[in-house]
């Protein structure tokens, strides 16, 4: 889906199909036919942005066989749909029945995962609609947290710093444009938009940024006003946003707020989950911001016991669908993706053109909640990709063919 906004400039919207992992090109190319064409069709539109997960096998046959290549942009466009947007950051294995710490392998201090990133950019160079020339790709923030030592971050700044000349001379041999952003993430060396600061500052590159996840920034209790006015004063590019909303409970010491929260404690994923002891307001009216933020890897790991302190509001990484928050004790961040996307795209220039609804869990959710099969997958997130798109209309963008 495409915007105009104010500025004339466009604004991207997709949603990221890691909702549907597949591993192998043909895995790609049915869940194309099986799910993307179907929410394209819900929506009544011709065209319709979808944000590739490309795993490992994937990228390699796309990379190395120009005719399937091909047959994946032929597709895209028989059956409605554009990409300017990949998810980089999960490898393989992304719907294997346990995943959690094996998204963060390898990390960037691995040689596979500067060599597979390589592999995107050129696969989405070819992919980007004739009238687009900027793509974007998000990816691991460097690494899970015990797995950074020094000298592996020096490692990884390297590869970065390597993947930027890879970028610039894709550049020149398409003059297509493919920027990548690291994605902060709760757990991760990169958690919060401020642990970007040093890493992106010393890499200084514009084909180097971030990608800002709304339910990741609301997990760690960022105030989105106040991070983005960090990265734009920083001159850190906004590569695209993925906009998504965590689970929230406001009194989680309450035995029917844990019980709920319970229910969401499932084994696929990792569900990362904070609190903040105390909480401030920087601004009058706006919304807190954390000081001494506290956590766990996982929400099973935060109901045992006293684990976690339990006094203020917890926040659990759970992707929740955007126009579904749970029931009532609990509820979900969708006010700060509201807030955010006011600041990214509401105001004189965009921050950034690439949006991407990404709402992986809709299979981890509670039994009750999930859908049965294809046809309510394909309701539901159209139902996610409305609301999105009401929100851009109602900061003033026009929705455009």
């Amino acid at each position: 889906m495409r915007f105009r906004h104010p500025d004339g400039s466009t604004v991207h919207l997709a949603y990221c199909t890691n909702v549907h992992p597949a591993e192998t090109l043909d895995g790609v190319l049915a869940q194309l036919r099986d799910h993307c064409e179907p929410v394209r069709r819900r929506l009544g539109r011709d065209r319709l942005g979808i944000g590739l997960w490309l795993a490992k096998d994937a990228a390699h046959a796309l990379v190395t066989d120009p005719s399937a290549l091909r047959r994946l942009r032929t597709e895209l466009d028989r059956r409605g749909l554009e990409v300017v947007t990949l998810n980089g950051f999960p490898y393989e294995g992304f719907g294997a029945e346990e995943v959690k710490y094996r998204v963060y392998k390898p990390d960037w201090a691995d040689p596979e995962r500067l060599d597979h990133t390589s592999a995107l950019a050129r696969v989405l160079a070819t992919l980007l609609p004739d009238d687009v020339i900027e793509g974007s790709i998000s990816t691991l923030p460097l690494a899970w947290r015990t797995a950074a030592t020094e000298e592996r971050t020096a490692t990884a700044r390297t590869a970065l710093l390597a993947l930027a000349e890879r970028l610039d001379a894709l550049h020149e041999l398409t003059g297509r444009s493919i920027r990548v952003g690291l994605e902060p993430e709760p757990g991760c060396v990169v958690e919060t938009t401020a642990d970007a600061l040093a890493p992106l500052t010393e890499i200084a590159h514009d084909r180097i940024g971030i990608c800002v996840d709304t339910c990741h920034l609301a997990t760690s209790f960022e105030d989105p006003h106040t991070a983005l006015d960090v990265l734009t004063e920083a001159r850190i590019p906004v590569v695209k946003s993925q906009l998504s909303a965590a689970l929230h409970a406001e009194h989680p010491h309450l035995p029917e707020v844990r019980a709920a929260l319970a229910a969401f404690d499932e084994p696929r994923f990792l569900h990362q989950t904070r609190t903040s002891p105390t909480l401030h307001s920087v601004r009058p009216g706006g919304a807190p911001i954390a000081a001494g933020l506290r956590g766990t890897d996982d929400l099973g790991e935060a109901l045992k016991g006293d684990t976690l302190p339990d006094a203020a509001p917890w926040r659990a990484h759970f992707h929740v669908p955007l126009h579904a928050a749970p029931a009532a004790p609990l509820t979900s961040t969708l006010p700060v993706l509201k807030c955010a996307l006011t600041r990214l795209v509401g105001g004189p220039h965009p921050l950034t053109s690439h949006l991407e609804v990404e709402t992986y869990t809709w299979q981890a959710l509670p039994p009750e909640l999930r859908p049965r099969g294809r046809a309510q997958l394909a309701d539901g997130i159209a139902a996610e990709l409305t609301l999105a798109r009401d929100l851009l209309t109602d900061l003033g963008l026009k929705e455009l063919p």
